[in-house]
């Protein structure tokens, strides 16, 4: 089948659950107010809290959730086939990711920004609070492991993105401050940054950094001596105001997502590339079934709990007026969706003939721990197309994973020092919560340790992030997103409101991320991998207590509707 077939199918669909299906969110079930006033104004701090235009805005919430988990899930997915993994990209999108995404940012917005965590806490439950927050401090350590190593991976394979990865920094800087030290704006200066990106590209390739001097100096792996680089930089990025480095890095990758889905979807175009992977493939008796694998591996890009965490974190503080919600929260839900079909198409028409595919899906472990590699692969086949050294291609498609990243790790790393500090107030340890310096350490050290762990021959000798510690990732992730749907759910029903748009993705997803929890807990004894087992026993039984205090929510609500206090 010819690739660009996919890309239409998928493109409409997007539009139209934009075009309806958003509209009804937005009008009926959260009834957006362009009267309310939002956290950004009531609670302007300059730091945290700052008005900000719905396009930058944007760009901040699209980079921050998306970074290489819409990328490597629906890569190692294909390994079942191209058809599940697409069909699950395009309805989880709809119909599951832009209600979570839009209902976290109008929930914590509604509620002066507080955190999803914190929200359920009043929704549900005191208890729910606790279990909710420890959940997701689960979640942040996980997803700052795996991003530091997935950028560790990329930098050691790729020496030419190094450059283009760092010169993004001092660029962004700039326009921070042009921005909003001199109030002007932002859209020439970004668009000459993202040039100036661009640039640098070729320019990395001939002045390729590596740090094997250093690495051997030190006496450590070159991959560690990257994931140390990596974790010492966003301690630093995560301190600074938002302002001055986030949020005008996210508008160039924002700018940088809309060029990078052209160029691959005008390459499948003019290539006219055909997908070379079965619709549903035939997978051996010991590798892990789709179902319910194929849910949690595709997060990102269908849906993700990790996105609760950022809308209501620093979303929701940056929202100008209300309405807005609807654009950046379901739109920005739709770039995954749309930045995952990239991911399948690179790694199911880009990787050339049906032999290549079947050499690079030969089983799970080489899916899993391939998955990076042959979205770049693949990437660098459709930049050919267009006349784009494939070398060169290479290099652009690791550079937009890595400043995709590297955006996810600043905020996941400013995302866990305030669940530190909340954890900490909740355990009475009120001296730490006030510390910011020493709750970013912990922050910064506790993933910094997980990804520092040796993954043996798992995953194609890619280590313990891909062998093992996605899979654990992707449960949590999607638990927590089956978690925060309860948090919405319960909120909208207080305002006399139909929550069934939010309880069935909910039912779906804690469903079958329970059955993934189990089957992972067996596995992971079997293993005697006892590390992932104790951390996949507490999830489960925090998971488990937390279903049962929000169906208690829902039919305590169901009688008690009370629209004052569902807000603030």
């Amino acid at each position: 089948m010819p690739a660009f077939f996919l890309i239409v199918m998928a493109l409409v669909a997007f539009y139209l659950g934009y075009r309806f299906y958003s509209r009804y969110l937005a009008e009926k079930v959260y009834a957006l107010d362009p009267n309310f006033r939002t956290p950004a104004h009531e609670m302007r701090d300059g730091v945290d809290f700052v008005p900000t235009h719905k396009h930058v805005l944007l760009g901040h919430h699209f980079t921050s959730v998306a970074g290489a988990a819409p990328i490597v899930g629906p890569a190692i997915a294909v390994y079942w086939g191209w058809l599940p993994a697409l069909t699950w990209v395009i309805l989880g999108t709809i119909f599951a990711a832009g209600v979570h995404d839009l209902g976290s940012i109008v929930v914590s917005a509604r509620n002066r920004g507080q955190n999803i965590g914190t929200l359920s806490g009043k929704v549900i439950s005191a208890r729910a609070s606790t279990l909710f927050l420890l959940i997701i401090f689960f979640l942040l350590t996980l997803v700052n492991a795996v991003f530091g190593v997935v950028m560790a991976i990329l930098f050691e394979s790729n020496p030419g993105a190094v450059i283009p990865a760092l010169i993004v920094i001092p660029i962004a800087v700039f326009i921070g401050q042009w921005a909003y030290r001199l109030g002007r704006s932002i859209i020439i200066p970004s668009i000459v940054g993202l040039l100036l990106l661009y640039i640098a590209i070729p320019i990395g390739q001939a002045y390729p950094i590596e740090v094997d001097g250093l690495a051997s100096a030190i006496g450590l792996e070159v991959r560690t001596t990257w994931i140390l680089l990596i974790f010492a930089y966003t301690w630093i990025a995560s301190r600074l105001p938002v302002w001055i480095l986030l949020q005008p890095r996210d508008y160039i990758n924002g700018q940088q997502l809309i060029v990078a889905l052209f160029v691959i979807f005008l390459g499948v175009l003019v290539g006219w590339d055909t997908v070379s992977a079965p619709a549903v493939n035939e997978v051996s008796a010991d590798s892990p079934h789709w179902f319910p694998y194929l849910f949690i591996t595709v997060a990102c890009g269908a849906i993700s709990g990790f996105h609760s965490l950022v809308a209501s974190g620093t979303t929701s503080k940056q929202l100008d007026k209300e309405p807005e919600a609807r654009f950046v929260g379901y739109g920005g839900a739709l770039g995954e969706g749309a930045l995952a079909l990239a991911a399948i198409l690179a790694c199911t028409a880009g990787l050339g003939a049906a032999g290549e595919w079947n050499t690079a899906y030969a089983d799970f472990g080489a899916a899993s721990g391939g998955a990076l590699g042959h979205f770049v692969t693949g990437t660098g086949h459709f930049l050919s197309n267009l006349g784009i050294p494939a070398t060169l291609g290479a290099t652009f498609a690791a550079v937009v994973v890595i400043t995709f990243a590297g955006t996810t790790m600043d905020t996941g790393i400013r995302l866990q020092r305030y669940i530190l500090a909340e954890i900490s107030e909740l355990a009475g340890f009120k001296a730490l919560s006030g510390r910011v310096n020493l709750l970013t350490t912990l922050a910064v050290l506790i993933p910094l340790g997980l990804a520092l762990v040796p993954g043996g021959d798992d995953a194609g000798g890619k280590g313990f992030a891909f062998g093992r510690l996605w899979t654990l990732f992707g449960t949590t992730n999607q638990l927590t997103a089956g978690l925060a749907l309860s948090v919405i759910a319960v909120w909208v029903l207080a305002r006399n409101r139909n929550p069934l748009a939010a309880i069935v993705p909910l039912v779906f997803l804690l469903f079958m991320t329970t059955w993934a929890l189990l089957l992972n807990l067996v596995d992971f004894f079997q293993k005697g991998d006892w590390l992932l087992l104790a951390m996949d026993a507490a999830i489960f039984v925090l998971a488990a207590w937390l279903i049962v205090e929000a169906v208690t929510a829902l039919n305590r609500q169901r009688g008690a509707r009370d629209p004052a206090a569902a807000d603030r």
